[in-house]
């Protein structure tokens, strides 16, 4: 049961987004955004309840009733040292795999791959409020924000960063503790926790991602984890077109879980953009887009509304064809 103070935490988070996003259909979404950026007073009372929700609340709940598994950060963390660091790496497999999809573009492709040797994980993470990556001593972080909630946090609208090839690390201004600009092709992966649904437009998000692909090692991988409380299969359909849309800017999504709260996803840089085109030829449907939406872009939700992902919505033979498609993107190997 959520006390009070949970609500009221989640309650001003909440209102921040849905004004964002009733805004940006009545103005332009950049001047909105940027106005927003601007507004110190906000940002600070927006931070302290992100904060508190996820070190009182969030955190806390998953060490309790130890379930370690729905922890986001666990998560993360898990899908990193699989990926790059396993008895056999998932990165070696994957690369495999996509050998495979560009010899069936092209039957005389041949490609002499290096290692991926690491030994920290170079981890950028986007929003990131209060560093909780920092703790582990295999990744190497830059955590960001727009308004950071501790002082290892750096100062960035990621939105507004440039990325610059010719820097081997970040241009930063200790004076305000802030980045400005990024290398390219520099880090082996990128978080985005809870952050595309701040941003009140698809433009904005699809800003972000193409961002995050420039900024990646190829191979290297994007971890985004979206709010979703609604049963398995739910946003499928709204998941199955976010794994469209990346794939045509080159992504390649090679894992999807559900956990209580979240839908967490890993989309792999690939080295040949054409494998995650490839997918999106062979599997486009009528209804997808390049575009990045989330549930709540269809929904006018009030102040006083439940949260419109509810656990107890039925289910529905549509529903269940959707979870058979959903676990179709798990990284099951042949």
């Amino acid at each position: 049961m959520a006390t009070q103070e949970q609500l009221e935490l989640s309650g001003l988070i909440k209102s921040v987004h849905q004004r964002l996003r009733d805004s940006a259909k009545q103005q332009d979404p950049e001047t909105i955004w940027k106005e927003h950026v601007r507004d110190e007073e906000l940002l600070k009372s927006y931070a302290e309840a992100m904060h508190k929700l996820a070190t009182c609340y969030w955190d806390r709940t998953m060490e309790v009733s130890c379930k370690r598994s729905n922890s986001r950060i666990e998560w993360v963390v898990a899908s990193c040292r699989c990926y790059f660091h396993g008895a056999t790496p998932l990165l070696y497999l994957f690369r495999e795999k996509d050998d495979k999809v560009m010899q069936a573009i092209d039957a005389g492709h041949h490609y002499e791959h290096r290692p991926y040797t690491i030994d920290r994980i170079k981890l950028l993470d986007v929003g990131s409020c209060y560093d909780p990556f920092a703790c582990f001593p295999d990744f190497d972080v830059t955590a960001i924000d727009i308004a950071p909630a501790r002082s290892s946090v750096w100062h960035c609208d990621f939105l507004e960063a440039e990325v610059n090839v010719n820097l081997s690390i970040p241009s930063t201004s200790e004076e305000h503790h802030s980045i400005t600009a990024f290398p390219g092709d520099h880090y082996d992966a990128i978080v985005f926790s809870l952050l595309l649904e701040y941003l009140p437009s698809s433009d904005q998000r699809l800003r972000c991602c193409r961002k995050a692909y420039d900024l990646l090692k190829p191979e290297g991988i994007l971890l985004i984890i979206t709010p979703d409380s609604r049963h398995q299969g739910a946003n499928a359909k709204l998941m199955k077109n976010w794994r469209y849309t990346l794939g045509l800017m080159g992504f390649s999504r090679i894992k999807i879980e559900k956990l209580e709260h979240v839908t967490c996803m890993v989309f792999r840089k690939c080295i040949f953009p054409a494998v995650g085109k490839r997918w999106c030829d062979i599997h486009r449907e009528a209804y997808m887009q390049p575009v990045l939406n989330i549930p709540q872009d269809f929904n006018e939700t009030k102040p006083d509304d439940k949260d419109d992902c509810a656990m107890d919505v039925p289910r529905t033979d549509e529903d269940d064809g959707e979870i058979r498609e959903a676990f179709a993107g798990l990284p099951f190997l042949e």
